[in-house]
């Protein structure tokens, strides 16, 4: 019997942990479990000893109760997100189905995509590298030394089109024949949704890429 209760007390101190959110237990949490512990304890002390409760039925109330405390908590949180007071989220619902430019790895549908190119002012040849989302080279090509937005049609050097995938671009500035400068190239792409990772919001770009807010440098219909 003492080896039930040191066991359904372990459980469920490890759900009321598990339980917790990163910033604290709820009101929840810390009231109503401590009160739960003291009816479990009390439960065990006065049970029929010629009929004791099974260790599986307080394995079935753990589970229950904390079952009960991770539904409020979600609740509390997805009140938070429609409210838009989880650091920002609820206002970044507004650039769902826009077009955001980024630097992180877009999807490449096997369509042109928009980036635009900004090299350093005194180069006299730009080239413009693609990467896959692993960050390995899959092709380098040279570009105008201007300045603004291109249509990136997704052929390598032979002139194939490249598979549908994730890919990054950076643009390399150089001065004869010397690199001066390194720039990660922005690519124009969809925004399907938003998410939370730990308490920092991150958008959900088409065909399953994502994006920090800080790689994001613009925002377009």
């Amino acid at each position: 019997m003492v080896e039930s209760l040191n066991a359904s007390m372990a459980a469920a101190q490890t759900a009321r942990q598990s339980s917790k959110p990163g910033t604290g237990g709820s009101a929840f949490a810390s009231g109503d479990f401590e009160t739960f512990l003291k009816m479990l304890t009390t439960q065990i002390k006065n049970q029929d000893p010629l009929n004791p409760m099974e260790g599986t039925e307080f394995a079935v109330q753990l589970a229950t109760f904390s079952g009960v405390e991770q539904q409020v908590q979600t609740n509390q949180l997805l009140q938070q997100l429609l409210n838009g007071g989880t650091n920002g989220l609820g206002e970044l619902s507004g650039w769902i189905g826009r077009d955001v430019r980024t630097t992180a790895p877009v999807w490449f549908d096997q369509s042109p995509l928009t980036m635009t190119v900004d090299p350093a002012v005194n180069a006299d040849t730009v080239t413009l590298v693609t990467l896959d989302a692993r960050g390995a080279e899959v092709s380098r090509e040279s570009i105008g030394a201007g300045a603004g937005e291109i249509d990136w049609q997704g052929r390598d050097a032979a002139g194939n089109l490249l598979p549908a995938g994730l890919y990054q671009f950076r643009i390399e500035s150089a001065k004869d024949g010397e690199v001066i400068d390194v720039a990660k190239a922005g690519v124009y792409t969809r925004v399907t949704g938003a998410e939370l990772v730990g308490t920092t919001p991150r958008l959900i770009l088409a065909g399953g890429g994502t994006a920090e807010l800080e790689d994001v440098t613009a925002l377009r219909e």
